[in-house]
């Protein structure tokens, strides 16, 4: 698959254009899912997506391989996407580290793997009070089903980093749900 989209990637910088096609059919959606996750707005998920995919356009020939297309695309739309909220002005939740160690991994894990669809709703509204960067981990994790290496390449992150950042969001995300009982 790699390689036919090498090859794809070849042709369009070749000058068949319309080429590029293929990876926003590919792609688009999956991109537009985190993004839309990320801002909470499926009009400026639109609009940054777009944006995401004329930079991967623009920039095509600095593509080198190394990682896969979708990894790079998706880097991409994350910091386009961040770049674009640190504009707006959002709200940021803060806990206080001792509330963190108050909740136990066991506890967090039965609220959030519960198939209630009251507790789901909850997780749905806890998840969207999240910060952009704590929205684009869950996105890539769990609905993406991103390895740990390729989401902290992705987010600039260490895989250790990414670890203890998704192990961090099932405390708060467990806070947050108890903060609207």
């Amino acid at each position: 698959m790699e390689n036919e989209e090498l090859h794809i990637i070849s042709s369009i910088l070749a000058g068949k254009t319309e080429r590029f096609a293929y990876f926003l059919d590919k792609y688009g959606q999956q991109v537009f899912n985190l993004i839309v996750r990320m801002t909470n707005s499926p009009e400026d998920a639109e609009e940054l997506t777009q944006d995401s995919f004329m930079k991967a356009f623009e920039h095509l020939s600095s593509f080198n391989g190394n990682s896969s297309f979708s990894t790079w695309i998706y880097r991409i739309a994350y910091n386009t996407t961040l770049s674009a909220l640190r504009k707006k002005t959002n709200e940021v939740l803060s806990f206080d580290e001792r509330l963190w160690n108050t909740v136990s991994d066991t506890e967090a894990d039965e609220a959030l793997n519960s198939e209630d669809e009251e507790q789901i709703q909850r997780l749905q509204e806890a998840i969207s009070r999240l910060s952009p960067d704590e929205q684009a981990l869950v996105s890539l994790f769990y609905e993406e089903d991103r390895p740990i290496a390729e989401i902290g390449y992705i987010l600039h992150l260490t895989e250790s980093n990414v670890k203890v950042k998704l192990h961090r969001i099932r405390k708060k995300l467990y806070l947050l749900m108890k903060q609207e009982d």
